[in-house]
């Protein structure tokens, strides 16, 4: 089959097949888990041995991709925008030293925060580190990039990354397919010059890496992701990636005639951004995200001749819309009349029957009889216990945060002092906390909602769970005997009590581990088994 119906993130992840990838990298996370989920699933992946199975966070996944690129095999390495804050040490690091075989780094943001604690532009980090980002407008585009992208990266010697938006990521559209390529060969890593930054070596590859600046602007200038779609008239719209669909909407809609320059990749062509500012006296900025390249322009240019984000033109914040586009434009719209509410909007709620309501109820009693009922929580499914009806945590900031966040607050004299984490996110962040109380014998209780899985992005595979995370508690230097295992039941409630008043009561570190499975996973293990011949 040449073409293909693909989500925004199933033409990255075959795109990077067809490219030659001996590996994904990733952590899961809303909106680019489906990337790495499509290749786990591509029988034509597992022939070829191509490596996917998840990591343990994002600053793993970077360093195995770029490991297995110094070999001179292809990599590509997956995240979401606030993953990338994990990951940032060794991608920033990884545009001195460079690259071997081909590196890519797909990231999707979440304009309007969908699913995230906030709408950063990963943009700001591609920029900071002074590499190519390429932000395709479609599905084919992502795909067609992905082959472009790890022929730049090894051509260049440098990483690049793939920015698209929960819109293009979750979204579908046909993709023809080209013919795939072969993996490259395993081959030795080049001078170690190159790749261990002692000060005398950085100092040398950073100087290399500005020298290739006008170089990597000189690829965008001839980029075929970035072109001109001629036109007339005094205004002038600039679209970058994503955004280039609702221009362009709203230019065949009402039948307009202004140009448009659609760039999707960075740095920005200098002399075509140029020649456009030159032929028109206003330039509509529409990027999806932050205003990145507007604030620049602005710069560069008569601040007065430029309208977007930053001048209230395009909102602020949130995803832009071809409505956004229409207004900004003056394009005035009879309204019709309003859509009647028909139902008030539900909040999100923990599933029914999941182990995390039982957890909380124990969790809820206890903390009732103390003055200070205050629980820093973490990110997880367990994070809807913010809500009613259990108003039973207090804090949400970051991955780990739960645990470093409780430890502080114990060294301000807190008591009890409670982190509620998942096992997913302890794996990934918060054993290093825990070690950090352990070292300072902080009175902290840390709760681990063990449900088996990391539910909250879909299912996938958890790097720690059950008896592997006592082993990972004991390792790190938690008393034994305060590491206890409740099942968060109806039936169990007095028990549970009785066990979290005890450990809250420990004037030290304890670890209670809530383990019940996940009962979607359950579920939807019944149903693979029952479906098995």
């Amino acid at each position: 089959m040449n073409k293909l119906l693909l989500l925004g993130a199933e033409a990255i992840a075959l795109g990077a097949l067809d490219a030659g990838i001996s590996g994904v990298y990733a952590y899961p996370g809303t909106p680019s888990t489906e990337i790495t989920e499509f290749i786990q699933r591509d029988p034509t992946a597992r022939e070829k041995g191509v490596r996917s199975s998840w990591s343990a966070n994002e600053k793993t996944a970077y360093e195995a991709a770029l490991g297995m690129s110094y070999t001179g095999k292809r990599a590509l390495v997956c995240m979401k925008h606030v993953g990338l804050n994990v990951a940032a040490d060794a991608f920033i690091n990884s545009a001195i030293t460079g690259v071997n075989g081909g590196l890519v780094l797909a990231v999707a943001d979440d304009p309007s925060m969908h699913s995230s604690q906030n709408e950063q532009d990963s943009r700001v980090y591609g920029k900071f580190a002074m590499v190519p980002v390429l932000e395709p407008a479609s599905q084919q585009e992502l795909y067609d990039a992905m082959s472009f992208s790890f022929d730049l990266s090894e051509s260049l010697g440098l990483p690049v990354m793939i920015r698209l938006t929960t819109r293009l990521s979750h979204s579908r559209a046909g993709v023809e397919r080209q013919e795939p390529r072969e993996q490259n060969p395993v081959g030795s890593l080049p001078s170690s010059d190159r790749y261990v930054l002692m000060p005398h070596n950085a100092r040398k590859q950073y100087d290399l890496l500005l020298d290739m600046q006008p170089v990597l602007e000189e690829r965008s200038e001839q980029s075929w992701l970035n072109r001109l779609i001629p036109g007339s008239g005094k205004t002038g719209v600039l679209a970058f990636g994503i955004a280039w669909n609702y221009v362009m909407e709203v230019r065949q809609t009402y039948g307009l005639k202004w140009p448009v320059l659609k760039i999707s990749q960075y740095p920005p062509p200098r002399k075509q951004i140029k020649a456009l500012f030159d032929s028109c006296d206003t330039i509509l900025v529409a990027e999806e995200g932050y205003p990145v390249y507007e604030e620049l322009l602005r710069g560069y240019f008569d601040n007065s001749a430029v309208r977007g984000r930053l001048d209230g033109t395009l909102p602020r914040a949130g995803e832009l819309s071809a409505d956004n586009i229409r207004s900004a434009l003056g394009i005035t719209e009879k309204k019709g009349l309003p859509i009647p509410s028909i139902m008030v909007n539900r909040p999100p709620e923990l599933c029914k029957g999941c182990g995390h309501r039982d957890m909380f109820d124990a969790l809820n009693a206890v903390m009732k009889t103390f003055a200070h009922c205050q629980v820093f929580s973490d990110i997880g499914c367990y994070t809807l216990g913010a809500l009613p009806p259990f108003n039973a945590i207090h804090t949400c900031v970051d991955m780990g945060a739960s645990i470093t966040m409780a430890k502080g607050a114990a060294d301000a004299g807190l008591h009890p002092a409670v982190a509620v984490i998942g096992d997913s996110t302890f794996a990934h962040s918060g054993m290093t906390g825990l070690l950090d109380a352990i070292n300072d014998r902080a009175s902290l209780t840390v709760i681990i909602a063990d449900n088996d899985t990391t539910a909250m992005t879909g299912g996938q595979q958890s790097s720690a769970t059950g008896s592997r995370i006592v082993s990972l508690c004991m390792g790190l230097g938690v008393d034994e005997a305060h590491i206890r295992t409740i099942i968060p039941l109806k039936t169990h409630l007095e028990k549970n009590i009785a066990v979290l008043n005890e450990e809250l009561n420990y004037a030290g570190v304890s670890v209670v581990i809530a383990q019940r499975e996940c009962i979607e996973a359950a579920a939807k293990k019944k149903r693979q088994q029952a479906a098995k011949p």
